[in-house]
């Protein structure tokens, strides 16, 4: 993985640099439910960040909800279930990309190689952010099976995952405007 420019490092950027939207404003969004090359692997694809960020915001939820008089057994199996969750669910997810779709994707067209580039450093950025809302959600957990009401910790678990809800958002959205376009443009069946 090489270094990046802080104009597209994760922590940085509102979007992808315009020389890699290439395909993207070919295809831009309000156009792909309707293309052929949609139903499928796309269509999936979307469903899946859909539901990362959907869980992501049920945590953020339950950690505000708690802080504010919230029931903390609740709470707590909530947030033990959905986090578990979340994380083996992403970290499967960036090992498929990973390991399969984006070496098959970089493949077909050549000006979106270091878009690629910049989402395999995103997945880098992204496991430290995992690690630390696993650490933080952890810090929770054990206080509040003691009894404790982790008021102090909750209020770092939330802070944690708002950070955490920013980065994966930038990062799921520069992830469609690459894959997305380059599905439609080319059709699954080569992935």
């Amino acid at each position: 993985m090489t270094s990046l420019p802080p104009s597209v490092d994760l922590s940085g950027r509102d979007g992808l640099p315009p020389e890699l939207r290439v395909l993207a404003d070919l295809y831009p969004r309000e156009m792909w439910q309707g293309h052929a090359n949609f139903p499928g692997l796309t269509a999936f694809w979307l469903e899946m960040h859909g539901k990362f960020r959907s869980v992501m915001d049920e945590l953020i939820t339950g950690s505000q909800g708690y802080l504010d008089g919230g029931d903390p057994m609740r709470f707590g199996a909530a947030t033990s279930r959905y986090t578990g969750f979340f994380l083996q669910g992403l970290q499967g997810h960036h090992g498929i990309e990973d390991n399969h779709y984006f070496p098959l994707m970089v493949e077909f067209d050549p000006r979106l190689v270091r878009a690629f580039d910049i989402l395999d450093h995103d997945h880098h950025a992204l496991h430290d952010h995992m690690n630390r809302l696993a650490e933080a959600t952890n810090a929770v957990l054990r206080p509040l099976q003691d009894g404790d009401t982790a008021t102090d910790q909750t209020a770092r678990l939330l802070t944690v995952q708002e950070a955490f809800r920013g980065f994966l958002d930038r990062h799921l959205t520069d992830e469609e405007d690459v894959v997305v376009p380059l599905i439609l443009e080319h059709g699954e069946g080569r992935f």
